[in-house]
C-alpha cells in the first residue's frame, strides 16, 4: 500500500493473504505470482452482500456465493499473460533458455486460471472503452465503462504558459520517454523538461541534447507547477487510460498524445490537444511542429472544463449509481 493511501485505511479492517508474511514479499511480491491465484481464493468474503474487486491481475478471482453480488473494476486482463505476452517475455529476457521455459509454463497456467474466474463475476466495469474491448476479446464479456477518478482539484489552472514542453513518467520501456527524447534531440530549438525516474533513467538521459533537462523524481508541488506552466504535455505511451494527460488538461495545458489507447477518450484532437499517428521520431516531430503553428488556437479554459469530466466527484457519482442499479436488479 503506497504511503499516501495509508490514511484511508487507518481505522478500517484490513485482511491480507498469506503472501504478506512471506520473505521479501513487500518488495519482491512479483516473485510470488505462481502463488497469487491460490492466495486470493483463500480470502473469505462470505460476510458481505456486495464484493467489489479492483483488478489488473488476480483480485477478481476471489470466491463468492450465489447470494452475493460481485462487481469487478477491471483495469485490464493480465497484460503479461495475454496481449503483451510476447513483448513481456522479450523485454524481460525470458523468451529463451531455462528461465524462459519456466516463465512460459507459469503464464500458461495463469491464463487457464484467469479464464476459470470469469464466471465468478456478475458485472465487469472497465476504466476505458479501450479496456472494454480487451475484456470482450479475452473474456467474451461486456463491460460498462466508468473512467477512473482524477483529482483535478489538485491541479491549478494557468492561462499564461512558458516556452517549454514537459513530459513526466517512470522511465520504463513502454512509456516511450526515449522516443520523446530522440524527437526533441532533432528539435534543438524546442526546450523539453523530463520529470521522473526509473530503471532506464541514466540510459535515456545519456542520449539527451542540451535542449532537454532531466529533473528526476520531483515532489508533487514541483510536478504540478511545471505541468501547469508548460506550453504542452507530451505523452507517447499506449496506455489503458492515462491519468497524467487529464491532470495536464486540468491546468489548461494542451496534450500532444499518441493516437491510441485511453488518450483517444481523454484528449480531443485540435481542441484540448493534438495527436500523432505513429510511435516514431518523425511522427512526433511533425506533431510538435504543427502544435507550435496552432498553439494560439487552444482555449485553455475549455481544456480545463474538459478535464473536469473525469473528476473524482464524477467517478463517485457514476460508480455509486452503477452499484445501486446492479444490486436492485440482482
Amino acid at each position: 500500500m503506497p504511503d499516501d493511501l495509508k490514511w484511508y485505511i487507518k481505522d478500517k479492517h484490513v485482511k491480507t493473504t498469506f503472501i504478506q508474511k512471506l520473505p521479501f514479499a513487500k518488495k519482491k511480491y512479483r516473485n510470488y505470482l505462481p502463488l497469487m491465484p491460490f492466495a486470493i481464493e483463500q480470502l473469505d468474503v462470505s460476510d458481505y452482500d456486495i464484493v467489489i474487486s479492483n483488478s489488473h491481475a488476480v483480485t477478481k478471482g476471489v470466491i463468492t456465493n450465489i447470494n452475493q453480488l460481485h462487481l469487478c473494476y477491471c483495469h485490464s486482463p493480465i497484460r503479461y499473460a495475454w496481449d503483451l505476452y510476447h513483448q513481456y517475455l522479450r523485454e524481460s529476457g525470458l523468451n529463451k533458455g531455462l528461465k524462459g521455459f519456466i516463465a512460459k509454463k507459469i503464464l500458461h497456467y495463469i491464463r487457464i486460471w484467469d479464464l476459470s474466474t470469469v464466471n465468478r463475476i456478475d458485472h465487469f466495469i472497465s476504466n476505458s472503452a479501450y479496456i472494454a474491448k480487451r475484456i470482450k476479446k479475452v473474456y467474451n464479456r461486456k463491460a460498462t465503462v466508468i473512467h477512473p477518478p482524477v483529482d483535478t482539484s489538485g491541479f491549478e489552472f494557468c492561462a499564461e504558459k512558458e516556452d517549454y514542453f514537459v513530459t513526466a513518467s517512470r522511465m520504463v520501456p513502454y512509456k516511450k520517454i526515449d522516443l520523446i527524447v530522440e524527437a526533441f534531440n532533432e528539435l534543438p530549438d524546442k526546450k523539453l523538461l523530463v520529470i521522473g525516474d526509473g530503471p532506464d533513467f541514466e540510459k535515456i538521459k545519456a542520449k539527451a541534447g542540451d535542449n532537454i533537462e532531466f529533473m528526476g523524481f520531483q515532489k508533487f508541488d514541483v510536478l504540478k507547477e511545471k505541468i501547469k506552466k508548460a506550453k504542452a504535455f507530451v505523452f507517447a505511451a499506449d496506455e489503458d487510460f492515462g491519468i497524467m494527460p487529464v491532470e495536464a488538461q486540468a491546468c489548461g495545458t494542451p496534450v500532444i498524445a499518441y493516437r491510441k489507447g485511453g488518450a483517444l477518450e481523454t484528449v480531443v484532437d485540435k481542441k484540448t490537444g493534438l495527436f500523432f499517428d505513429e510511435q516514431s521520431v518523425e511522427s512526433l516531430k511533425e506533431a510538435v511542429s504543427e502544435f507550435d503553428q496552432i498553439s494560439q488556437s487552444f482555449d485553455k479554459v475549455k481544456i480545463r472544463e474538459h478535464a473536469l469530466k473525469f473528476d473524482v466527484k464524477v467517478f463517485c457519482e457514476n460508480f455509486q449509481k452503477f452499484v445501486i442499479e446492479a444490486w436492485e436488479n440482482k
